[in-house]
C-alpha cells in the first residue's frame, strides 16, 4: 500500500496493490496497519455510505463541527470520480487550498480527510458508485457545506464535465462561499482540528 499526503495537509492518497488474474482483479483499498503508519492513528469507522451517481453529480463541499468532527476515507467502487478536498480550517497556513484525485477501479486509490477538511467530488461517469467510511454517525445538525462553485476556490469541475451538465443538490447550490462561511464564524479552526487529531493519536 503507497500512501501519499496530499496539498492539503491532514489528507492522504492510500494506492494498494492490485492483483489480476483471469477471473478478474482483488485489491484491498483500506488497510489498517498502512492506514495508521501514514496518518498516526488508527480509523474507528462509526458509518459507511454508499452513493450512486450518473455523470456531472456534484457532491459537496461538506464538512462537520470539531469536534468531533468526521473523517473519511473515500474510493471508487465503479465509475470513475473527481475526489476533492478543500482546507476550512480557519487559521491553518493553508487555508482555501485544495487538492483533487482521480479515483476508479482500476487503481483501487482511496482519499482520507481528517476532521475539519471540506470534501466534495464529482462523477465523471453514469453508475459512479462512491463508498466512504467515516469516523462519526452522520449528525445532520453538524453537518454544514460550503459552496462548491465558488469562483474564489476555483475548484476544476469544468475541466472535466461541462458547466451545464453540473448536478447540485438544492443545498449544494445554496451553501455559502468559503469567505461568507468564515466571516459568519461557521467553520472550524485549525486548533480545534489539531487538537482533535492530537487526542486520536494519544
Amino acid at each position: 500500500m503507497e500512501a501519499e499526503e496530499l496539498a492539503v495537509p491532514g489528507a492522504w492518497r492510500f494506492t494498494p496493490p492490485v492483483f489480476p488474474d483471469a477471473r478478474g482483479t482483488f485489491a484491498a483499498p483500506f488497510q489498517g496497519g498502512p492506514f495508521a503508519a501514514a496518518v498516526g492513528h488508527p480509523l474507528t469507522v462509526a458509518q459507511a455510505n454508499t452513493s450512486v451517481s450518473r455523470r456531472g453529480v456534484l457532491r459537496g463541499i461538506h464538512y462537520a463541527d470539531v469536534p468531533p468532527g468526521q473523517a473519511k476515507y473515500v474510493h471508487c467502487v465503479a465509475g470513475a470520480v473527481l475526489d476533492v478536498v478543500v482546507d476550512i480550517r480557519v487559521g491553518s497556513p493553508t487555508f482555501g487550498r485544495w487538492d483533487a484525485a482521480r479515483l476508479d477501479p482500476g487503481s483501487m486509490a482511496a482519499v482520507y480527510l481528517s476532521e475539519g477538511l471540506g470534501h466534495a467530488f464529482l462523477a465523471l461517469e453514469d453508475g459512479t458508485v462512491t463508498s466512504y467510511l467515516c469516523s462519526t454517525p452522520y449528525d445532520p445538525s453538524a453537518e454544514h457545506g460550503v459552496d462548491p462553485l465558488d469562483p474564489a476556490l476555483g475548484l476544476p469541475w469544468i475541466d472535466h464535465v461541462a458547466a451545464a451538465d453540473l448536478v447540485l443538490s438544492a443545498k449544494d447550490r445554496a451553501a455559502p462561499t468559503l469567505a461568507t462561511a468564515r466571516d459568519a464564524g461557521a467553520l472550524p479552526t485549525i486548533e480545534a482540528c489539531d487538537a482533535r487529531v492530537a487526542e486520536l493519536r494519544a
